[in-house]
Protein backbone atom coordinates (compact mmCIF):
# COMPACT_ATOMS: atom_id res chain seq x y z
CA UNK A 1 0.00 0.00 0.00
CA UNK A 2 1.27 3.46 -0.89
CA UNK A 3 2.47 5.72 1.90
CA UNK A 4 0.06 8.65 2.41
CA UNK A 5 1.36 11.90 1.00
CA UNK A 6 1.88 14.89 3.25
CA UNK A 7 -0.95 17.42 3.05
CA UNK A 8 1.49 20.32 2.80
CA UNK A 9 2.37 20.00 -0.89
CA UNK A 10 2.28 23.40 -2.52
CA UNK A 11 -0.21 23.49 -5.38
CA UNK A 12 -1.67 25.79 -8.01
CA UNK A 13 -0.24 27.88 -10.80
CA UNK A 14 -1.40 30.95 -12.66
CA UNK A 15 1.29 30.79 -15.33
CA UNK A 16 3.66 28.17 -16.69
CA UNK A 17 6.91 30.17 -16.63
CA UNK A 18 7.46 31.20 -13.00
CA UNK A 19 9.96 29.14 -10.97
CA UNK A 20 8.76 25.55 -10.74
CA UNK A 21 8.72 24.21 -7.16
CA UNK A 22 6.69 20.98 -7.36
CA UNK A 23 6.07 18.60 -10.24
CA UNK A 24 4.04 15.42 -10.68
CA UNK A 25 5.77 12.60 -12.53
CA UNK A 26 5.29 8.88 -12.89
CA UNK A 27 7.54 5.85 -12.84
CA UNK A 28 8.02 3.99 -16.14
CA UNK A 29 8.36 0.62 -14.41
CA UNK A 30 5.99 -1.09 -16.86
CA UNK A 31 6.73 0.99 -19.94
CA UNK A 32 6.70 -0.61 -23.37
CA UNK A 33 6.08 0.60 -26.88
CA UNK A 34 2.54 -0.04 -28.11
CA UNK A 35 0.62 1.54 -30.97
CA UNK A 36 -0.84 4.54 -29.17
CA UNK A 37 -1.14 7.34 -31.69
CA UNK A 38 0.67 8.91 -34.64
CA UNK A 39 4.03 9.60 -32.97
CA UNK A 40 4.78 6.09 -31.76
CA UNK A 41 2.93 4.74 -34.80
CA UNK A 42 5.54 6.41 -36.99
CA UNK A 43 8.32 4.86 -34.89
CA UNK A 44 6.87 1.36 -35.17
CA UNK A 45 6.11 1.69 -38.88
CA UNK A 46 9.71 2.65 -39.67
CA UNK A 47 11.55 0.22 -37.40
CA UNK A 48 12.48 -2.02 -40.34
CA UNK A 49 14.47 0.89 -41.77
CA UNK A 50 15.69 2.73 -38.66
CA UNK A 51 16.52 -0.30 -36.52
CA UNK A 52 15.45 1.50 -33.34
CA UNK A 53 14.29 -0.78 -30.55
CA UNK A 54 12.79 -0.21 -27.14
CA UNK A 55 14.98 -0.90 -24.12
CA UNK A 56 13.48 -0.54 -20.65
CA UNK A 57 16.81 -0.07 -18.87
CA UNK A 58 17.71 2.76 -21.22
CA UNK A 59 14.29 4.33 -20.66
CA UNK A 60 14.70 4.11 -16.88
CA UNK A 61 18.15 5.71 -17.08
CA UNK A 62 16.86 8.54 -19.26
CA UNK A 63 13.96 9.16 -16.89
CA UNK A 64 16.34 9.20 -13.91
CA UNK A 65 18.50 11.82 -15.62
CA UNK A 66 15.42 13.99 -16.13
CA UNK A 67 14.50 13.62 -12.45
CA UNK A 68 18.03 14.61 -11.44
CA UNK A 69 17.75 17.81 -13.48
CA UNK A 70 14.55 18.71 -11.66
CA UNK A 71 16.04 17.97 -8.25
CA UNK A 72 19.32 19.80 -8.99
CA UNK A 73 17.18 22.86 -9.79
CA UNK A 74 15.28 22.70 -6.52
CA UNK A 75 12.10 21.11 -7.86
CA UNK A 76 10.35 18.63 -5.57
CA UNK A 77 9.24 15.54 -7.51
CA UNK A 78 6.03 13.68 -6.68
CA UNK A 79 4.84 10.49 -8.34
CA UNK A 80 1.76 8.73 -9.59
CA UNK A 81 1.58 5.09 -8.54
CA UNK A 82 2.95 2.73 -11.16
CA UNK A 83 0.51 0.12 -12.40
CA UNK A 84 1.19 -2.79 -14.78
CA UNK A 85 -2.21 -2.25 -16.44
CA UNK A 86 -1.89 1.53 -16.73
CA UNK A 87 1.54 1.13 -18.28
CA UNK A 88 1.62 4.65 -19.83
CA UNK A 89 0.29 6.63 -16.86
CA UNK A 90 3.79 8.02 -16.21
CA UNK A 91 3.05 10.49 -19.03
CA UNK A 92 1.60 12.58 -16.21
CA UNK A 93 0.61 15.55 -18.36
CA UNK A 94 -2.54 14.04 -19.78
CA UNK A 95 -4.63 12.49 -17.00
CA UNK A 96 -4.97 15.84 -15.21
CA UNK A 97 -4.10 19.52 -15.42
CA UNK A 98 -3.21 21.91 -12.62
CA UNK A 99 -4.94 25.29 -12.38
CA UNK A 100 -5.14 28.13 -9.82
CA UNK A 101 -8.34 26.52 -8.53
CA UNK A 102 -7.23 22.91 -8.14
CA UNK A 103 -6.79 19.91 -10.40
CA UNK A 104 -8.76 19.24 -13.55
CA UNK A 105 -9.31 15.49 -13.97
CA UNK A 106 -9.25 14.55 -17.62
CA UNK A 107 -11.10 11.98 -19.71
CA UNK A 108 -8.63 10.21 -21.96
CA UNK A 109 -9.57 8.59 -25.23
CA UNK A 110 -6.98 5.88 -25.94
CA UNK A 111 -8.07 2.51 -24.59
CA UNK A 112 -4.63 1.88 -23.07
CA UNK A 113 -4.92 5.14 -21.11
CA UNK A 114 -8.63 5.46 -20.48
CA UNK A 115 -8.35 4.59 -16.76
CA UNK A 116 -5.28 6.72 -16.01
CA UNK A 117 -7.62 9.09 -14.18
CA UNK A 118 -7.70 6.54 -11.32
CA UNK A 119 -4.09 7.08 -10.27
CA UNK A 120 -4.42 10.83 -10.83
CA UNK A 121 -7.45 11.09 -8.53
CA UNK A 122 -5.72 8.94 -5.91
CA UNK A 123 -2.67 11.19 -5.96
CA UNK A 124 -4.63 14.42 -5.51
CA UNK A 125 -6.80 12.97 -2.76
CA UNK A 126 -3.78 11.63 -0.84
CA UNK A 127 -1.91 14.90 -1.35
CA UNK A 128 -4.77 17.02 -0.05
CA UNK A 129 -4.96 18.91 -3.34
CA UNK A 130 -8.54 19.86 -4.27
CA UNK A 131 -10.07 18.58 -7.48
CA UNK A 132 -11.52 21.57 -9.30
CA UNK A 133 -13.44 19.99 -12.19
CA UNK A 134 -13.87 16.80 -14.21
CA UNK A 135 -13.94 16.73 -18.02
CA UNK A 136 -17.10 14.83 -18.92
CA UNK A 137 -18.65 16.29 -22.09
CA UNK A 138 -16.13 14.61 -24.38
CA UNK A 139 -12.61 13.30 -24.24
CA UNK A 140 -10.12 15.88 -23.04
CA UNK A 141 -6.44 15.48 -22.14
CA UNK A 142 -4.07 17.66 -20.14
CA UNK A 143 -1.59 18.16 -22.97
CA UNK A 144 -4.23 20.36 -24.61
CA UNK A 145 -4.48 22.70 -21.61
CA UNK A 146 -1.85 25.43 -21.96
CA UNK A 147 -1.82 28.32 -19.49
CA UNK A 148 -0.30 31.10 -21.57
CA UNK A 149 -0.20 33.67 -18.77
CA UNK A 150 -2.36 34.69 -15.81
CA UNK A 151 -5.90 35.04 -17.10
CA UNK A 152 -5.44 33.26 -20.46
CA UNK A 153 -5.56 29.59 -21.46
CA UNK A 154 -5.09 28.03 -24.89
CA UNK A 155 -7.03 24.80 -25.37
CA UNK A 156 -6.52 22.40 -28.26
CA UNK A 157 -8.17 19.34 -29.74
CA UNK A 158 -7.31 17.01 -32.61
CA UNK A 159 -10.32 14.69 -32.33
CA UNK A 160 -8.35 11.49 -31.82
CA UNK A 161 -7.32 12.52 -28.31
CA UNK A 162 -9.10 15.63 -27.03
CA UNK A 163 -12.43 16.28 -28.75
CA UNK A 164 -14.09 19.60 -29.50
CA UNK A 165 -16.89 18.91 -27.00
CA UNK A 166 -14.41 18.25 -24.20
CA UNK A 167 -12.29 21.26 -25.12
CA UNK A 168 -15.30 23.58 -25.13
CA UNK A 169 -16.50 22.27 -21.77
CA UNK A 170 -13.11 22.91 -20.21
CA UNK A 171 -13.02 26.36 -21.81
CA UNK A 172 -16.38 27.12 -20.18
CA UNK A 173 -14.99 25.98 -16.80
CA UNK A 174 -12.13 28.47 -17.23
CA UNK A 175 -14.40 31.31 -18.36
CA UNK A 176 -16.61 30.76 -15.32
CA UNK A 177 -13.56 31.66 -13.20
CA UNK A 178 -13.17 34.95 -15.06
CA UNK A 179 -10.30 33.92 -17.33
CA UNK A 180 -10.13 33.97 -21.12
CA UNK A 181 -10.04 30.62 -22.91
CA UNK A 182 -9.29 30.14 -26.61
CA UNK A 183 -10.00 26.79 -28.26
CA UNK A 184 -8.34 25.69 -31.49
CA UNK A 185 -8.19 22.54 -33.62
CA UNK A 186 -4.75 21.05 -34.31
CA UNK A 187 -3.33 18.46 -36.67
CA UNK A 188 -3.34 14.90 -35.35
CA UNK A 189 0.39 14.54 -36.00
CA UNK A 190 1.11 16.88 -33.08
CA UNK A 191 -1.32 14.98 -30.78
CA UNK A 192 -1.75 17.81 -28.25
CA UNK A 193 -1.41 21.58 -28.16
CA UNK A 194 1.79 21.22 -26.11
CA UNK A 195 3.36 19.77 -29.24
CA UNK A 196 2.80 23.13 -30.93
CA UNK A 197 2.88 25.86 -28.26
CA UNK A 198 4.58 25.96 -24.84
CA UNK A 199 5.29 29.09 -22.74
CA UNK A 200 8.97 29.86 -22.19
CA UNK A 201 8.93 33.22 -20.39
CA UNK A 202 6.40 36.02 -19.85
CA UNK A 203 5.00 37.02 -23.27
CA UNK A 204 7.36 34.52 -24.98
CA UNK A 205 6.14 31.25 -26.49
CA UNK A 206 8.00 28.37 -28.09
CA UNK A 207 5.92 27.41 -31.14
CA UNK A 208 5.99 25.75 -34.53
CA UNK A 209 4.68 28.75 -36.43
CA UNK A 210 4.31 26.93 -39.76
CA UNK A 211 1.89 24.48 -38.14
CA UNK A 212 -0.34 27.07 -36.43
CA UNK A 213 -3.52 28.21 -38.12
CA UNK A 214 -3.04 31.81 -39.31
CA UNK A 215 -6.01 33.04 -37.30
CA UNK A 216 -4.58 31.47 -34.13
CA UNK A 217 -1.18 33.04 -34.71
CA UNK A 218 -2.92 36.40 -35.24
CA UNK A 219 -4.82 36.02 -31.97
CA UNK A 220 -1.65 35.18 -30.04
CA UNK A 221 0.12 38.18 -31.57
CA UNK A 222 -2.83 40.41 -30.65
CA UNK A 223 -2.28 39.37 -27.03
CA UNK A 224 1.28 40.62 -27.27
CA UNK A 225 3.16 37.33 -27.46
CA UNK A 226 6.51 36.91 -29.16
CA UNK A 227 7.78 33.55 -30.41
CA UNK A 228 10.79 31.31 -30.56
CA UNK A 229 10.04 29.48 -33.79
CA UNK A 230 10.67 25.73 -33.91
CA UNK A 231 11.28 24.24 -37.37
CA UNK A 232 8.82 21.58 -38.43
CA UNK A 233 11.51 18.86 -38.59
CA UNK A 234 12.12 19.38 -34.84
CA UNK A 235 8.51 19.99 -33.86
CA UNK A 236 7.37 16.69 -35.43
CA UNK A 237 9.81 14.98 -33.06
CA UNK A 238 8.46 16.84 -30.00
CA UNK A 239 10.97 19.69 -30.02
CA UNK A 240 8.33 22.13 -28.74
CA UNK A 241 7.57 19.81 -25.80
CA UNK A 242 9.82 21.46 -23.21
CA UNK A 243 9.39 22.66 -19.63
CA UNK A 244 10.20 26.17 -18.42
CA UNK A 245 11.86 25.80 -15.02
CA UNK A 246 11.80 29.52 -14.33
CA UNK A 247 14.77 31.79 -13.63
CA UNK A 248 15.78 31.58 -17.32
CA UNK A 249 16.28 27.81 -17.14
CA UNK A 250 14.68 25.33 -19.53
CA UNK A 251 14.34 21.56 -19.59
CA UNK A 252 14.52 20.70 -23.28
CA UNK A 253 15.78 17.55 -25.01
CA UNK A 254 18.63 16.32 -27.14
CA UNK A 255 17.79 16.56 -30.82
CA UNK A 256 16.10 19.96 -30.72
CA UNK A 257 19.38 21.51 -31.82
CA UNK A 258 18.02 24.58 -33.64
CA UNK A 259 15.60 25.44 -30.85
CA UNK A 260 18.16 24.86 -28.09
CA UNK A 261 20.61 27.12 -29.90
CA UNK A 262 18.00 29.87 -30.23
CA UNK A 263 17.13 29.68 -26.53
CA UNK A 264 20.78 29.85 -25.50
CA UNK A 265 21.24 32.88 -27.75
CA UNK A 266 18.41 34.53 -25.80
CA UNK A 267 20.25 33.89 -22.52
CA UNK A 268 18.49 30.76 -21.30
CA UNK A 269 20.32 27.92 -19.57
CA UNK A 270 19.17 24.83 -21.47
CA UNK A 271 19.26 21.27 -20.19
CA UNK A 272 19.00 18.72 -22.99
CA UNK A 273 18.94 15.11 -21.79
CA UNK A 274 18.57 12.25 -24.25
CA UNK A 275 14.90 11.22 -23.93
CA UNK A 276 14.73 9.14 -27.11
CA UNK A 277 13.00 6.14 -25.55
CA UNK A 278 10.13 8.50 -24.73
CA UNK A 279 10.05 10.76 -27.78
CA UNK A 280 10.10 7.71 -30.04
CA UNK A 281 7.41 6.25 -27.79
CA UNK A 282 5.08 9.22 -28.09
CA UNK A 283 5.97 11.89 -25.52
CA UNK A 284 8.60 14.42 -24.47
CA UNK A 285 9.55 15.99 -21.15
CA UNK A 286 6.44 18.18 -21.08
CA UNK A 287 4.27 15.09 -21.61
CA UNK A 288 6.08 13.37 -18.73
CA UNK A 289 5.22 16.00 -16.13
CA UNK A 290 2.36 17.91 -14.60
CA UNK A 291 3.45 21.12 -12.90
CA UNK A 292 1.85 21.26 -9.45
CA UNK A 293 3.10 24.64 -8.23
CA UNK A 294 5.08 27.62 -9.45
CA UNK A 295 6.39 30.38 -7.24
CA UNK A 296 4.12 33.19 -8.37
CA UNK A 297 1.78 35.55 -6.53
CA UNK A 298 -1.12 34.14 -8.59
CA UNK A 299 -0.72 30.59 -7.30
CA UNK A 300 -3.08 29.05 -4.80
CA UNK A 301 -1.71 28.51 -1.28
CA UNK A 302 -0.47 25.18 -0.10
CA UNK A 303 -3.32 22.96 1.08
CA UNK A 304 -3.79 22.23 4.71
Amino acid sequence: MATPISDTIAWGLADDTSPLTDVLLGKPDHYRWVDAGPLIGRTLANQHKTGVRFDLQTAMAQHSEMVSIYEDNGVRCHYLESDPVLHRNFFARDSSAMTPWGALICHMQLKVRRADYATAIKFYQNAGIPIWQYATAGHFEGGDFVILEPGRVLIGYCGERSEKEGAEQVADFVRAEGWEALTAPISREFVHMDGLVVPLAPKLLVACLDALEPWLLDDLKSWGFDFVDVPYREARNLGVNLVALGNDKVLSMKGADTLNGKMRALGFEVFEPDMSMFTLGGGGVHCLCQALHRDTAGSAPASG
